[in-house]
């Protein structure tokens, strides 16, 4: 296992809109840490480390936060929870980590990645996508940071179901094993 990214953030004492609105005209953005046993913790960190993690790991790979509490450090796995964005000007205006206990289960929604031209697409069928993600649940450090699924033998009138993913050891869907992912139906007026 390679080692987690860590972010920096401290715990901030102004709480409410006018205190946040504060922070952001510093560049710092306001948050909000729930750890493992479920207490919040409010925090500021620097924008760029946070935009930087953020691309780099996402929403479904774990890191380390390391929350300075007026000289006291203390260091905790967790994931980016909700995210929420400044509507012009792209860029963050509020987050809220989740913290995570590394040997229990968490259910995190997992982007689905399509590969391939399906053999049903190149006869004349179409296409239909009815997830783009998927709430899987897995120990933190299994979880997948997206599930890529070939659609090359994918023909008309077939579909690709939840029990059809390529899911790993210890990694299972929060969905019906025959909830519908992606099919190729034929084209319309076609039976």
């Amino acid at each position: 296992m390679s080692e987690l990214k860590t972010l920096s953030v401290r715990k901030r004492d102004g709480l409410g809109k006018g205190a946040n609105r504060k922070l952001r005209a510093k560049t710092l953005v306001p948050g909000v840490f729930y750890n493992a046993e479920g207490l919040n913790v409010p925090i500021e960190m620097d924008t760029l480390p946070v935009e930087k993690l953020f691309e780099a790991v996402g929403r479904t790979t774990v890191f380390n936060i390391e929350v300075d509490d007026n000289g006291t450090k203390s260091t905790h796995p967790a994931l980016f929870w909700q995210i929420q964005y400044h509507p012009v000007k792209n860029r963050f205006s509020h987050i809220d980590f989740r913290g995570v206990d590394l040997e229990k289960p968490v259910k995190i929604r997992v982007p689905l990645e399509f590969t391939g031209t399906a053999k049903g697409v190149k006869v004349g069928g179409k296409l239909e996508v009815y997830r783009e993600a998927l709430d899987i649940s897995a120990k933190p450090l299994q979880m997948p940071s997206k599930i890529t699924i070939d659609l090359t033998d994918l023909e008309i009138g077939k579909t690709i179901s939840v029990n059809d993913l390529p899911l790993g050891e210890g990694v299972c869907a929060v969905a019906d094993r025959n909830f519908a992912i992606v099919a190729v139906v034929s084209p319309k007026g076609e039976e």
